[in-house]
């Protein structure tokens, strides 16, 4: 296999199973026909490994990825399943912080073209099944599974688990999920299994109560992650990551009642050592120090709120980097920017990406100062130059925006 097969082979899973809706077509199948028939078809790898399972709004990737780091610490192989990737398709799919094998990938996408007529996946369930059989082959100690979109039909959702969380339940993929923070709280919570432990980080009492109902029904244990007191920090650096770390050390203790051995030693320096144990980059990443460079895929209300006042918090003057996709409603990030800054809104070079141009009216309401820009690259390039010596770059709102600005210049700084 040449790396020319590799991507041949990646771009044949976009082409094939597109990752959102594309030309009319649905790419998101919810339900769980499809995954079952695809684990039945692969003799039903995720029955071969012990996992654990991590949904919510905001912060899946935060907390799976502290807890894989504290795992490892621990002496244990770890699997771990996260989406969407940043520069590489291998990402979603690491043991021990290692991506997935390439040839691992290419052989498996040349099985996928082989399927039975009567299973047409989902691009999510593709991979979630590339997942399971990657873990189960690596003989995993654990599997770390992040949900995809929602839950309660989640393709993840043929696991039974060790233990599940649930970090918080925000506004977000309302044409999917429901259009209120009960219905998607119901879609969130179905990931809650009979006498499966559950984890919930959220502090909002509507959505405790409708966890706790679920709970109650399936007679799981709940742990209300928010009443867990700590000191203790993390290398992921933003001011959220203080939930975050709540719902991990709800996990953990989880897994110590059922005789998984993980030390406080273990705990404290896996929360210290994400980057390196996990390669784990994206969230509050600090790109460089001069100038203050920062990038956080953070890309619906909730948790570009949290972005922006931390980002207020700073005092430099501020040079922000922003693109989104087309089913952001920009009007609600509008009325959040940070103070003392000037922005630079570009188009993300996905199909999904929305120009600048589409929304200028907003931008000229909103009375800011900014520039429109055709890719993430060229924004970068001129907030860098324009960024005086005591200020700083942030680049952020959207996972594809991050992703393109990493692609194009993680390598150049090393």
């Amino acid at each position: 296999m040449t790396n020319l097969d590799y991507k041949e082979a990646v771009e044949w899973l976009f082409v094939q199973a597109p990752n959102y809706q594309i030309e009319g077509e649905k790419a998101y199948k919810p339900g769980l026909d499809n995954i079952k028939k695809l684990c039945s078809f692969f003799g039903n790898p995720q029955e071969k490994i012990r996992c654990i399972h991590i949904g919510g709004t905001n912060g899946k990737g935060s907390t799976s990825n502290m807890l894989a780091s504290v795992l490892q610490e621990s002496g244990y192989n770890v699997g771990l399943y996260n989406s969407p990737h940043l520069i590489d398709f291998t990402e979603r799919i690491k043991v021990n912080g290692e991506n997935c094998d390439k040839q691992f990938v290419y052989d498996f996408i040349l099985k996928l073209k082989n399927l039975p007529q009567d299973i047409r996946p989902s691009f999510f369930e593709f991979t979630t099944i590339m997942a399971f059989e990657y873990f189960s082959r690596k003989k995993v100690d654990f599997a770390i599974i992040e949900v995809g979109l929602g839950g309660r039909l989640d393709s993840t959702n043929i696991i039974t688990p060790l233990v599940c969380a649930i970090t918080n339940v925000q506004l977000d993929h309302q044409n999917i999920l429901g259009d209120t923070i009960e219905e998607i709280a119901a879609e969130k919570a179905g990931i809650i299994k009979p006498e499966i432990p559950v984890v919930s980080g959220d502090e909002n009492m509507v959505v405790k109560n409708i966890i706790k109902a679920k709970a109650e029904k399936e007679h799981s244990l709940l742990i209300d992650a928010t009443k867990i007191e700590t000191l203790l920090v993390s290398d992921l650096k933003g001011d959220y990551q203080k939930k975050n770390i709540r719902v991990v050390l709800g996990l953990v203790e989880q897994l110590k009642q059922l005789n998984v051995n993980i030390s406080e030693e273990n705990i404290e320096k896996g929360l210290l050592k994400v980057h390196e144990n996990t390669g784990f980059i994206g969230r509050w990443f600090e790109y460089s120090k001069n100038p203050l460079t920062i990038c956080d895929t953070g890309h619906n209300q909730a948790g570009l709120e949290y972005i922006f006042s931390q980002l207020n918090s700073i005092n430099k003057d501020k040079h922000i980097i922003l693109g989104f996709v087309n089913d952001k409603k920009i009007d609600e990030v509008m009325g959040i920017l940070p103070d003392n800054s000037k922005f630079y809104f570009a188009k993300p070079s996905i199909h999904r990406g929305r120009h600048p141009e589409d929304y200028e009216d907003l931008l000229q309401k909103a009375k800011i100062n900014y520039k429109i820009f055709d890719s993430v690259q060229e924004a970068y390039l001129s907030a860098k130059q324009e960024c005086k010596d005591d200020e700083m770059i942030f680049i952020g709102g959207s996972n594809f925006v991050v992703g393109e600005f990493l692609e194009k210049n993680l390598e150049i700084s090393k």
